[in-house]
């Protein structure tokens, strides 16, 4: 049994698929395939089903996943802890983040960081909530910044902060008068949504439905500045973090709801793996500035 041969299962089993682990892996799918066979032969097991394009992990691959996780992660970490006792200035930092937080939070939590210690090979990925959570369990991520609630064994989630949602209107809406919004007030209202891999669409809806709106959606988008975009032409109304109100944008007015629809956003990482110096100063700096963002006028 070979690390590479533990690196391209773990990938499989994550990605339930050859083909994007063959990718992912950066090798071709007929070698990673001729290595899992090899693999297999050797335990004299079957680790996966095939099911036409779908592969599953069978009982024996599951249990062999978990012991996989945590050969490669121990290496993964012997690697760090080596790189950061012979590199006090430099060493790597990989963080993630959800992209309804992504454009309003790294580049804050970076620029200090990235002043300080700019020898730190630097990593950014942003993806939604699920592939962000097995990029950090397969220790691909030093850190993930997502929103609550989460719910993975393998991790260790810190919050950081809670920030209102508040109702983006129209600059010229009958509603932007007001300084305080009720639900009521939107039954009539076209909503203009972010789509269902994204956590934070699911939470609006979640938070209208249980307070008695059944939302009429006009449309869904894959990204904030569309539908802030679709607002400022009066297609519609919705509920965005107050992050993204200090993005700014032209013709759009925001205004606190009767509810006080709220998310909090969160830093997770393994929770057995090695905390490299950078990513250790980078949680640092994350923590002194999420404080300073709670406030209103952040």
């Amino acid at each position: 049994m070979e690390l590479h041969q533990l690196r391209y299962f773990a990938a499989i089993a994550r990605t339930g698929s050859f083909s994007r682990a063959a990718e992912h892996c950066h090798v071709s799918q007929p070698s990673l395939s001729q290595q899992i066979a090899k693999l297999e032969k050797q335990l004299d097991q079957r680790l996966f089903d095939r099911l036409g394009r779908r592969v599953l992990l069978t009982d024996a691959g599951r249990l062999l996943l978990e012991r996989a996780e945590a050969i490669l992660t121990a290496v993964a970490d012997a690697e760090r802890r080596l790189r950061d006792a012979g590199n006090q200035d430099g060493g790597r930092l990989a963080v993630g983040a959800i992209p309804t937080i992504a454009p309003y939070l790294l580049p804050r939590a970076l620029q200090r960081f990235v002043r300080r210690h700019p020898n730190v090979e630097l990593t950014v990925e942003e993806d939604v909530t699920q592939h962000l959570l097995e990029t950090t369990a397969a220790a691909e991520l030093d850190l993930a910044i997502l929103a609550l609630p989460l719910d993975d064994p393998r991790l260790h989630v810190e919050p950081l902060l809670t920030e209102p949602l508040l109702l983006a209107l129209p600059a010229g809406h009958r509603l932007a008068r007001r300084r305080r919004v009720a639900v009521d007030d939107l039954h009539e209202e076209r909503f203009i949504l972010l789509s269902e891999m994204h956590c934070l669409g699911e939470q609006v809806l979640s938070f209208c439905r249980t307070n008695g709106c059944q939302p009429r959606i006009a449309c869904r988008s894959a990204q904030i500045g569309t539908v802030q975009a679709l607002i400022a032409l009066g297609q519609g109304v919705s509920l965005l973090p107050a992050m993204a109100r200090r993005a700014g944008e032209r013709g759009i007015v925001y205004r606190a709801l009767a509810g006080s629809p709220a998310r909090t956003l969160a830093v997770a990482w393994h929770r057995h793996r090695y905390h490299s110096l950078a990513a250790e100063q980078f949680l640092a700096d994350l923590r002194a500035l999420c404080p300073r963002l709670a406030e209103p006028d952040a």
